[in-house]
């Protein structure tokens, strides 16, 4: 088949979790034999190639802003598609892309959307935007040959709200082995000696409460912070000034530092409490992970039994106890560890998600 992906910012993957879904899942279609294209933001990628592990790059400008970012590009790329690069079958990703799922159609080319979750919850949005996202997610269905949801959650979401069907296909983990001390040593790290988070720094991601709860922990290990945010430089600023003297904050860290720093955690927690499947929460489970969510429903279907939640409700108060009870319980979270690193690969394993892929477009191209 002739497969094209668009709506994110593109491959190879280096800035969030739909990059990195785009790119295990088109290089995996393309080692089955099925040419992909990807269409990428020449601004957010710095791969200067047309060709990435058989995948095909097409590059093409947007505009580069928090509102119209994705829209403008995944317009332009549509156009592109329907008029340059004739496929069997298109994949988007964001609900927010939902009104372009239709063009391809015109022409008789199916469509499906992976519709994310929830993005109109999202507090870095104002208003006018949140009304657009609503808009776009009741959209998606109706717009698209097929709906996808990353989580059982999502899909309950959208039947009950939306009066909506959509496929069931997870949100994959791979977690190389990074072996060597170097990245530690970097941020003056010690093996088990941190607790981790990893994510956009945005409102929703909740490290100021992790902060917070930090703050009044009884522990000699320090809080590794690692994450950016593009357009929220005032959120990030306001992060660095509550921290205390014990968070380190390390950036954008993709690649080997990112794997050598999830490995060697002693915790890692991901408190979010928007969207559906949390990236970092399945990655951080594949590296043997002990990880600590916030019981935001999807949160806690992905780590099932085999991870520690604190409540919403209680906040910075509950998250700190239950951090507490971890670190002067070593035994638990080895324990959490290891059931951690089997659920990922019994429930969570790529190339059982690019199956997933592979079949829905299998089915709307009729092949």
């Amino acid at each position: 088949m002739k497969i094209a992906m668009l709506g994110t910012r593109g491959i190879p993957g280096s800035h969030g979790g739909f990059e990195t879904c785009v790119e295990q899942l088109s290089t995996r279609l393309v080692e089955r034999g099925h040419e992909v294209t990807v269409y990428c933001r020449p601004h957010m990628i710095d791969f200067e190639g047309s060709e990435y592990k058989g995948v095909r790059l097409i590059k093409i400008p947007t505009v580069a802003s928090k509102h119209l970012d994705t829209f403008v590009h995944t317009g332009l790329c549509t156009f592109h598609l329907v008029t340059k690069g004739r496929c069997d079958v298109v994949l988007y990703f964001v609900a927010g892309n939902s009104p372009f799922c239709f063009l391809p159609r015109l022409i008789r080319i199916p469509t499906a959307i992976n519709v994310d979750g929830m993005d109109s919850k999202r507090a870095k949005w104002n208003r006018a935007a949140k009304v657009y996202l609503r808009f776009a997610e009741w959209l998606a269905p109706h717009a698209a040959s097929e709906t996808i949801a990353d989580s059982r959650f999502i899909q309950q979401y959208y039947k009950e709200h939306f009066k909506a069907e959509s496929v069931y296909i997870p949100y994959g983990a791979v977690m190389e082995p990074a072996p060597g001390t170097e990245w530690l040593d970097k941020f003056g790290l010690k093996q088990r000696d941190y607790v981790l988070f990893v994510g956009r720094l945005v409102p929703e991601n909740w490290a100021h409460v992790l902060i917070e709860a930090y703050r009044g922990l009884e522990t000699g290990k320090k809080l590794v912070i690692v994450g950016d945010a593009p357009y929220a430089d005032e959120y990030v600023k306001k992060l660095k000034f509550e921290a205390a003297h014990n968070v380190v904050f390390t950036g954008y860290l993709f690649g080997e530092g990112y794997r050598q720093l999830s490995q060697n955690a002693y915790v890692a927690v991901a408190p979010s409490i928007a969207g559906g499947t949390h990236p970092v929460i399945v990655e951080s489970m594949a590296a043997g992970n002990c990880v600590v969510v916030s019981d935001h429903p999807p949160n806690l279907e992905v780590i099932g039994e085999v991870g520690v939640s604190f409540s919403r409700a209680r906040g910075a108060a509950d998250l700190r106890a239950k951090l507490q009870m971890l670190l002067e319980d070593s035994d638990m979270v080895a324990g959490y560890r290891e059931k951690a690193r089997r659920r990922a690969a019994e429930h969570y394993s790529w190339d059982a998600v690019t199956d997933e892929y592979e079949n829905l477009c299998r089915r709307l191209a009729g092949k």
